[in-house]
């Protein structure tokens, strides 16, 4: 006999979809690990812990703004018309306020529990992202997740001013490797869905340019994102470990980009140019790179 799922758990399902979990998760890769490194060591398991519940919290709050303020392009986009605002398993209102109550939280939880430069940040990410990328730049500019992107390069000056309560060079690295690979990992994931955004009038770049010019500045942005990274390694004062990883990761991911580049010259079919390829690349790299960043004091010889 079949189950059947209790009203409650869907209303809870749904909720939790507002907070889009994937996005979050990549969030805390580019956190804890810059914990670790500004620790040059294990950090403090309260505060890391803390840091880490804190930053879910932010996430989840701009994740679920987001849905408010883009709930008509979502209903138009395959990609996206089955989150809880199009499906209306969620009330605009209702996921507003839910949005809204989850910034306060995480603001006043890193305040107290961690430090509120660290708070002021995450609030500063969550601001930039719904404001600024999602009601601003999203539907104005093709250069929109350039300059939208910046949100989700705060959680490395979180995860550093977690553990350190002030700022330094390091950090801001590791800032503009997220933002260099920013464009390479969405423009891979617009390109294979630009159908969508020219039907919901998005003007992300893979849906106005040919995919030539997409694939060549996805070549740019992969170049500055590898060269980037490897400034960590004298402004971190890092060990042998990290730059060793930097490079094998930064040789791929090159190669990645180059190759979807030359498919671009090709065709504009996607069974051919399979964007999908450097996009599911761009997660793996990114998050590798930053774990090498947490064990490089345990491995590498710096510090």
């Amino acid at each position: 006999m079949r189950k059947h799922r209790s009203p409650v758990a869907d209303v809870v399902k749904a909720y939790v979809a507002l907070t889009k979990p994937r996005i979050i998760e990549l969030l805390l890769v580019t956190t804890l690990p810059v914990m670790f490194l500004a620790a040059r060591g294990v950090p403090p398991f309260g505060i890391a812990a803390a840091t880490m519940i804190g930053g879910s919290l932010a996430a989840a709050s701009a994740n679920a703004l987001n849905c408010v303020v883009d709930a008509d392009i979502d209903t138009k986009m395959r990609r996206t018309s089955r989150r809880p605002l199009p499906r209306h398993q969620v009330g605009t209102r209702n996921a507003l306020i839910f949005g809204l109550v989850l910034g306060v939280l995480s603001t006043v939880w890193l305040g107290v529990l961690v430090n509120w430069l660290s708070a002021w940040l995450a609030l500063a990410a969550n601001v930039f992202y719904v404001v600024g990328y999602s009601m601003v730049l999203k539907r104005r500019t093709s250069q929109n997740i350039v300059w939208g992107g910046i949100a989700g390069c705060f959680p490395p000056l979180i995860g550093w001013t977690a553990m350190t309560n002030e700022l330094a060079w390091a950090p801001f690295v590791l800032f503009l490797i997220v933002f260099f690979w920013t464009p390479p990992h969405t423009w891979a994931l617009a390109m294979r869905y630009r159908e969508d955004y020219a039907a919901a009038d998005v003007p992300m770049l893979p849906a106005v340019a040919p995919a030539a010019e997409v694939g060549r500045q996805i070549v740019l942005y992969t170049w500055a994102t590898v060269i980037t990274s490897l400034a960590v390694w004298p402004v971190a004062d890092t060990g042998w470990f990290y730059p060793a990883v930097a490079i094998a990761l930064g040789v791929v991911f090159l190669a990645e980009a180059y190759d979807l580049r030359g498919r671009t010259r090709e065709t504009e079919q996607l069974s051919v140019i399979k964007p999908m390829r450097l996009f599911h690349f761009s997660n793996a790299y990114l998050a590798l790179l930053f774990v090498a960043a947490a064990l490089d004091p345990f491995v590498g010889s710096g510090g």
